[in-house]
């Protein structure tokens, strides 16, 4: 179908166009119309995301379902999946109808919250299909207003604060990558991702110089490639989050509503995994490999850090926000190993990653709407009241952990084969980040869902409701799916991750390799 990926980028804005248009005040009339508006605009675009698979060729390692017109000033409007961006696609189609079936309960401006996350939807697909990085900035930035407004105006009480910490933190960023975009382009002469020409793939980056120079007496080892390679990690690092610009994180999570931080845990950080396996490893490789080892011991400490960290937490919410710093840790790590299992494991951990920490953030969510508390000090005896409730808690709660048979289990593992090939060293120190990440989840769930219902405000707790089981359901599948039949994945993301890994090291030799990692 032509223009597919623009059909399946543009429905949810234009749902929220005719939203914003022809729907009209907020009574309890307007905001049921608003809410299935909603719901069966993303159900319709996952169920067009269907068709993207379908007819979509693993083998094929060049851009498919490519779309490239003429748009202003020299510049293109140039759309395209390969293997690794067709599941982030699917990953945030799939999560949308089910993050809108959880916003069910919003009764205040209805409207507006259901066209910020149909916008937000748009600019998250448009970050995973776009080909040209003028078009890629724009939907990887734009897409800090929606979420900036949806902490704002619907988070907690120190929403304000949290809303501008994401979008200052997340901003100033982006602007060293805008800068090297801009450096690329006088470089490179185009601002095409992927090379101009009917099926062509090759990505730019190598002609960029990879010389040591020096600035001010230091010496730069990989040249241009290696100031660029900064200035995307810059805005990449923070997006993630990886320590220590993860501060962030935590407040925008305890504050955005659940939907948010459903969402913002889901894909939103997973664009800065994606931009480094779209723009970091095969347009700068020469800087990618003598930064290598810096990402290592930087998500090594992420890891084993944040999860301490979260072990100390009060708050549900802060302590999955935590939990998901330190699962980003191997994510980064198992990029920057460039061999198959580290690569497959890192978006294979993001994949998974989505499901989990969603469907974990939905599970504070459920209690939250009850009890209006994420103390964790508040709860205790849950499975006394709610056992539907703390058989999916705990489902998840292993998942996280990285239970064999569950996707989490698989991610991990992987990325620990990975980056054992590469160095040992920090293989050891990420290895304990499964134990302490079995320490923090396990807590969280002994302390909420076990023991005596002491506490009077439990003994009339309501287990889970029809809509609230339904949301859960798909979760599960999928984690269990991946957790058994990891096939589902890698036998769609590894023609491509071969090509990618092939790439870098045609552009760097095997002996400047072994130099870097010394």
């Amino acid at each position: 179908m032509d223009n597919l990926l623009s059909i399946i980028t543009f429905l949810p804005a234009v749902a929220a166009l005719v939203m914003a248009l022809f729907l009209r005040g907020d009574d309890t009339a307007a905001q049921k119309n608003a809410k299935s508006l909603a719901l069966f605009a993303t159900t319709a675009t996952f169920l067009v995301s269907l068709l993207l698979l379908a007819g979509f060729d693993p083998s094929n390692t060049k851009m498919q379902f490519v779309e490239d017109y003429k748009w202003i000033a020299g510049l293109n409007y140039r759309m395209g999946v390969d293997g690794i961006s067709i599941l982030f696609i699917l990953l945030t189609t799939f999560l949308m109808p089910i993050t809108i079936l959880s916003a069910w309960g919003v009764n205040t401006r209805t409207k507006d919250y259901m066209i910020a996350f149909l916008m937000l939807e748009t600019l998250m697909l448009g970050v995973f299909c776009a080909l040209d990085l003028v078009l890629f900035y724009f939907f990887f930035e734009a897409g800090l207003i929606p979420m900036f407004l949806i902490i704002g105006i619907w988070g907690g009480q120190n929403r304000i604060y949290a809303a501008f910490k994401f979008f200052l933190y997340t901003f100033l960023g982006s602007v060293l990558m805008l800068v090297a975009m801009i450096a690329m382009y006088s470089m490179a002469g185009t601002t095409c991702i992927a090379a101009c020409g009917e099926g062509a793939t090759q990505l730019i980056g190598f002609p960029f110089p990879s010389e040591t120079f020096s600035i001010l007496g230091i010496s730069i080892v990989g040249g241009v490639q290696t100031l660029l390679f900064l200035a995307f990690f810059a805005s990449f690092a923070v997006k993630m989050p990886m320590w220590p610009v993860h501060t962030w994180l935590p407040d925008a999570h305890v504050q955005a509503p659940t939907a948010g931080s459903v969402i913002l845990a889901a894909v939103l950080l997973k664009m800065g995994g994606y931009g480094f396996l779209r723009f970091s490893l095969p347009m700068f490789p020469v800087g990618s490999a003598h930064l290598a080892d810096f990402v290592f011991w930087l998500s090594a400490i992420a890891i084993v850090y944040t999860s301490l960290v979260a072990l100390a937490q009060e708050d549900m919410k802060k302590l999955i926000a935590y939990s998901s710093v330190a699962h980003m840790g191997y994510v980064t790590m198992g990029i920057f190993t460039v061999n198959s299992q580290g690569v497959d494991g890192a978006i294979f951990q993001m994949i998974s990653h989505g499901f989990i920490s969603g469907a974990l953030f939905l599970c504070v969510g459920v209690i939250y709407d009850r009890m209006h508390t994420r103390d964790i000090d508040a709860y205790g005896g849950l499975v006394n009241r709610m056992p539907a409730y703390a058989l999916v808690f705990l489902f998840f709660t292993m998942a996280n952990v990285g239970l064999p048979g569950t996707s989490g289990f698989i991610g991990e593992f992987l990325v620990l084969m990975g980056i054992f090939q590469v160095n040992t060293w920090v293989a050891a120190v990420a290895t304990s980040g499964v134990i302490l990440s079995a320490a923090y989840a396990l807590y969280l769930y002994r302390r909420v869902a076990f023991g005596a219902l002491i506490k009077e405000a439990l003994k009339t707790i309501q287990d889970m409701s029809r809509r609230e089981r339904a949301l859960f359901a798909p979760l599960v599948v999928m984690t269990i799916l991946l957790g058994v039949y990891p096939a589902a994945v890698t036998d769609i993301i590894g023609p491509s991750v071969k090509a990618l890994i092939s790439d870098y090291h045609a552009a760097v030799p095997v002996t400047e390799l072994a130099a870097a990692h010394e």
